[in-house]
């Protein structure tokens, strides 16, 4: 089978799917999105891979790429419909409601002053949170009408594109840690608790993981939650409110997981890799 994977760097993770490739005997081919040009008139010499996994840092690389990949006829992991929904957290919500999959209360605004009366409706806390990021990176919490305009002002005055939509979502009181669920397919893999006393519970962000059991309830809404974005390898981010309801809050397509290996005793490379290669075979 020929395989590609479609990166911007060996980071661990990749290094561990590689390894995992390599024990069971099939060679990938590297693609750095750093040095790629892609012919347009060019598809079928694209057609020569069964399969590409995609491993981009970059969320735009990664969905410009996808879509020619895909529209070419090369089966990708993920897919660019799966990319374009998680990688923009509107799409990601949107779907989410659409396949009644429970996610926090979400309102999208256009101007500051709309933004303002979204917050104040919505109450404090609230979130505010670029549509398109990663690693929890430029989210506020704003506790109170002062806070809101500053960090409103604030977005207005940057100006770019991450700032020009204000996404605004209630704060849920969760006991200090949030669940990560990893999801390969329709098998819900494994999951961890990302524990910390600051309300940004990533591991990018220094969030503590430990293994968090997969209930039934944890099982069916991550596997709800990676239908309602179209499925293959994702990660599900889920919220816990003190009452115990859980809500799923975010669904990442590029998932990193080296800290989430050890931590629950699942072989996470293994399992996205012989789904990639599931995939190239049926497509074969």
């Amino acid at each position: 089978m020929n395989v590609g994977m479609l990166l911007s760097r060996v980071r661990v993770e990749e290094k561990l799917l590689l390894e995992a490739f390599r024990r069971r005997g099939v060679e990938v081919t590297l693609v750095d999105d750093r040095e790629l040009v892609f012919d347009l008139q060019n598809g079928p010499a694209w057609r020569r891979f069964d399969v590409i996994i995609e491993r981009c840092i970059n969320h735009s690389r990664a969905l410009y790429s996808l879509e020619l990949l895909n529209s070419w006829g090369v089966p990708t992991v993920n897919t660019s419909e799966v990319a374009n929904v998680c990688g923009n957290k509107f799409s990601t919500t949107r779907a989410l409601i659409a396949h009644n999959v429970p996610t926090p209360r979400t309102m999208v605004a256009y101007t500051p002053e709309s933004a303002l009366n979204a917050i104040e409706e919505i109450g404090y806390p609230a979130v505010l949170k670029p549509a398109v990021g990663s690693w929890g990176r430029l989210i506020s919490k704003v506790n109170d009408r002062e806070a809101a305009e500053a960090v409103l002002e604030h977005k207005t005055i940057l100006g770019s594109y991450h700032h020009s939509i204000f996404y605004i979502q209630e704060y849920v009181d969760k006991p200090q840690r949030d669940i990560r669920t990893f999801v390969v397919g329709d098998d819900v893999v494994c999951g961890i608790y990302r524990t910390s006393e600051h309300w940004i519970t990533n591991t990018a962000r220094g969030g503590r993981a430990s293994n968090c059991p997969i209930t039934p309830e944890i099982e069916a809404l991550s596997r709800a939650a990676a239908r309602a974005v179209g499925g293959g390898v994702v990660a599900i981010d889920l919220l816990e409110r003190r009452t115990g309801e859980l809500l799923v809050n975010e669904v990442n397509y590029t998932m990193e997981f080296r800290n989430s290996i050890d931590t629950t005793g699942c072989d996470i490379p293994g399992r996205v890799v012989d789904y990639v290669l599931q995939v190239g075979r049926a497509q074969g």
